[in-house]
């Protein structure tokens, strides 16, 4: 067995080097390390040609931390089999592993490159056409595949043993579900909000359906999720969507992914109004993220519909109506998490640049007060929830 060392600049190309199977032998390579550093190690390796790939290999602790706290490495195994699964049923939508080696915790997948992105593009007001569609399209075809509506009893089971991912879970359950609901160290927010987290704490109402949602978390393993689907981990283009990085990956409740996408697109709404100074350029992309959100909802309400009416295996699940009340709480689930994110991203540990990085600090806690008041009511009136016409209603309810 190799043993395990963090790559440097040099570790790394010659790794790469001693693999043999992307460069000719007398290719002249450079390599540089690149990416956030949250938790990992990413190095783009290339010749004279431009040809690339990437290498990322896990550490183990949160780089962002330190090794006061420690991580498994067994997050790289995963994070490279549920892409490999994910590509199995939508390859387009999904990077592509190259090489994977456990005992380094080193993936090497194809290099993005030609592609930006999301939360930047966001951030900087562009647009992508087909980004709802493509979305859609991998969460409901990878959802679908993974779920008991098509895998036999037998191989999901194994399947759910093989992507049991504890210590990753953990920290999810930790800064969804319980971090931004009580006093904790690793919450961030502005003293000017602390008279409406004080208050969100105080909801019951609220309260409960978070633990709703944690114990729908804990034990609904409905399907094989990215785990982390934020605009930081998916790579766009004029045509092509990819999704990168899903280290969180296990089997759970399909609405969980879906949610944290969409709540990522309604924290960029907020950070909008703080960005742009233009009216009529605000008003275009606030509608293009509301039209992106609707698009999403309905398509991937329809390619459910479609896969499972025609390729659902178990018998039981084929009763009349069934499909229809199992989406409908798909829905209700993912309005949930939809508002969690939203919660968690503006008072808890993880922020994102969209809002954190306004430089007006007047509009940054305005942008700060509509996500949290948002992500609340969206928790409030998730069970109430019948169809994606009503989730998309109550969302243009409380951002004009």
């Amino acid at each position: 067995m190799s043993k395990y060392a963090a790559f440097n600049n040099e570790t790394a190309l010659n790794y790469i080097k001693s693999l043999g199977m992307f460069f000719s032998a007398d290719a002249e390579l450079t390599c540089y390390e690149f990416g956030d550093g949250n938790l990992n190690l990413v190095f783009r390796i290339l010749d004279t040609d431009n040809n690339s790939v990437i290498l990322k290999q896990a550490l183990p602790y949160a780089r962002c931390v330190g090794e006061s706290w420690p991580l498994t490495l067994d997050r790289a195994r995963i994070e490279a089999q549920v892409l490999q699964k994910h590509g199995e049923v939508c390859s387009v939508h999904t990077a592509k592993v190259l090489h994977h080696d456990s005992d380094k915790a080193a993936t090497v997948i194809e290099d993005l490159g030609a592609m930006n992105i999301l939360r930047g593009e966001l951030i900087a007001g562009r647009t992508f056409e087909n980004l709802g569609l493509h979305v859609a399209q991998y969460l409901a075809t990878t959802s679908f595949y993974y779920s008991d509506f098509y895998l036999n009893p037998q191989d999901k089971k194994a399947q759910i043993q093989n992507f049991t991912n504890p210590e990753l879970c953990a920290i999810t359950e930790d800064l969804f579900f319980d971090d931004p609901y009580r006093e904790c160290e690793r919450n961030n927010y502005p003293i000017a909000l602390a008279e409406q987290v004080n208050q969100l704490r105080k909801n019951t109402a609220l309260l409960c359906t978070v633990a709703r949602l944690k114990t729908k978390f804990f034990s609904s393993p409905q399907t094989l999720l990215h785990g982390d689907v934020h605009t930081g981990s998916i790579f766009v283009n004029a045509e092509q969507t990819k999704l990168i990085d899903p280290e969180f990956g296990f089997f759970g409740p399909i609405g969980f992914d879906l949610g944290s996408f969409i709540g990522n697109l309604l924290l960029n709404y907020c950070a909008q109004n703080g960005r742009i100074k233009e009216p009529p350029k605000r008003r275009d992309l606030h509608s293009y993220l509301l039209n992106t959100i609707s698009t999403c909802l309905q398509q991937f309400e329809q390619s459910w519909l479609t896969l499972a009416q025609q390729h659902t295996r178990d018998l039981a699940l084929q009763a009349p109506g069934y499909l229809e009340l199992f989406l409908q709480e798909v829905l209700q689930d993912t309005m949930g998490y939809c508002g969690t994110e939203l919660i968690r991203r503006t008072i808890g540990l993880a922020h994102v640049a969209d809002i954190a990085e306004i430089a007006d600090e007047s509009q940054r806690l305005l942008a700060q007060k509509q996500a949290l008041q948002l992500g609340e009511q969206l928790l409030l009136n998730a069970k109430s929830c019948r169809s994606t016409d009503d989730f998309y209603q109550l969302i243009i309810s409380f951002v004009h």
